[in-house]
């Protein structure tokens, strides 16, 4: 998440919810890509975590000190919190921000293709490398941190993030997990109208598990393999179930952006922003706010932004704003994140694909889905639903995917169109393996059961 927004215009009913959602909607030819990755910071000398304020008593600077030099290196205007420097924003919609344990993060225009995407991913991993030599600090690209525990892990100087922090605990057994030790890769893709979004919307949330299985990363947990092949994915089963998981209803008949508004005011409330300050009224109910009825703040009424911040709080395995984001993958390399990207792009930008792709999945049932979803972190692509082996829908889909980036034909300087970036994925499915597998391999075999040559072979 790279800034929250500020806009105080105030809202008066619900209504204005659900406009504010519809006016996502564009036509196609607008339709845009947006990319964005998290990535852990680590001291190479010793493999240690990245704090805000580096290690003076080394001379070595931390995360702070990252957004200074890239601050300095490309002109983004600063985010502040307080008087801390935490992200950065361009004039065309990229940014960069630091998630709670020191993640960094690029949160990628929204650019055309994703030719572009590659583009924009190899200068932004470019700046990275060069102020981070100055730092002795790497990036590794895995979905979990391999070994670190979550003491271990800094704290990073963001108002949100401490409300969060003490929020978590009440609600689930992993909260703090996923905010201070995992990385995902995720797509953001734009909707034509109510219909679109709606059907967009059920295919990629029937289908994330498939994304969990085909980019599975994160096979490790405190220095050992935790059983799972995506441990990142197990976290959010038990992190806040009233703002996570599989979406039912939007598979049932009504669904619409009013639906959609009606379970986003039902999530319980962090914080609400006023200023430069961030109020804590985590558990609160939006409605309430609506009304003036807010009891941490009576008589405060809702704006603009405090809709669009608490929808950024809401974490399903598909989250809808003025887009869709999508949310099920681990983070990977450059390879990797460019595929997460073409994938869905194929699946969604192309109505005959999109269509083929609902064919595949509405006899699925919410349990049938639920299943999948819960099965997927341990087996990945060896899963089944509703009878079918994961691997064979996986094969299906791809060919969908990779013939809708066809029929977009947007090519390279090279003449290649954005199939390009799914190659990787299909040598691997074909053997229903995922990255998880061959991390598993090396740790039995020429890693001798350490994780620490991960911070040499999986980084940026």
């Amino acid at each position: 998440m790279a800034r929250d927004v500020s806009d105080t215009n105030p809202i008066t009913d619900r209504s204005e919810l659900v406009a504010w959602l519809d006016a996502g909607s564009k036509p196609q030819e607008a339709f845009r890509i947006g990319t964005e990755h998290e990535k852990f910071a680590f001291y190479q000398s010793d493999l240690s975590p990245v704090p805000y304020l580096g290690r003076p008593d080394r001379g070595l600077g931390g995360i702070g000190a990252l957004l200074q030099g890239l601050q300095s290196l490309n002109g983004w205007n600063p985010i502040m919190d307080g008087d801390a420097l935490i992200g950065l924003y361009d004039d065309h919609g990229g940014a960069i921000s630091i998630e709670p344990g020191g993640q960094f993060e690029l949160s990628g225009a929204p650019l055309e293709t994703i030719h572009e995407t590659a583009a924009e991913l190899s200068e932004h991993i470019a700046q990275c490398h060069q102020v981070a030599a100055q730092h002795d600090i790497g990036f590794l690209s895995l979905g979990m941190t391999p070994d670190w525990t979550l003491d271990r892990v800094p704290v990073m100087p963001k108002s949100r993030y401490k409300i969060m922090t003490a929020y978590m605990p009440k609600v689930g057994t992993r909260g703090l997990d996923m905010m201070y030790r995992t990385c995902t890769a995720q797509v953001n893709l734009d909707f034509s109208s109510e219909a679109d979004m709606v059907k967009k919307l059920r295919v990629s949330v029937a289908l994330q598990p498939l994304a969990t299985a085909l980019f599975a990363n994160s096979p490790f947990k405190d220095g050992v393999p935790s059983g799972r092949l995506s441990e990142r994915s197990e976290i959010w089963r038990d992190t806040d179930n009233h703002r996570a998981g599989m979406l039912p209803f939007i598979f049932e008949d009504g669904m619409s952006f009013e639906r959609y508004v009606d379970y986003a005011l039902d999530v319980p409330m962090y914080f609400i922003k006023r200023g430069d300050h961030y109020h804590d009224v985590a558990g609160a109910n939006f409605r309430d706010l609506l009304a003036g009825n807010l009891a941490q703040m009576p008589g405060e009424k809702a704006v603009l932004s405090d809709w669009a911040n608490h929808l950024s709080t809401i974490f399903p395995e598909v989250r809808l704003k003025r887009y869709l984001e999508m949310r099920g993958a681990d983070v990977g390399g450059p390879e990797q994140i460019l595929a997460v990207s073409a994938f869905f792009t194929g699946l969604l930008y192309d109505q005959s694909v999109l269509d083929a792709a609902w064919d595949i999945v509405k006899g699925w049932s919410a349990q049938d889905r639920q299943t999948l979803r819960d099965d997927v972190p341990r087996l990945g692509l060896r899963a089944q639903i509703a009878g079918r082996p994961l691997k064979d829908i996986a094969l299906q889909v791809l060919a969908l995917t990779k013939a809708g980036l066809a029929r977009r034909k947007k090519l390279n300087a090279s003449g290649a169109d954005e199939g390009i970036y799914l190659e990787a994925l299909e040598a691997r499915v074909a053997d229903a393996r995922c990255p998880a597998d061959d991390l598993l391999d090396a740790f039995h075999g020429r890693w001798q059961k350490s994780v620490a040559p991960a911070y040499k072979e999986y980084v940026f």
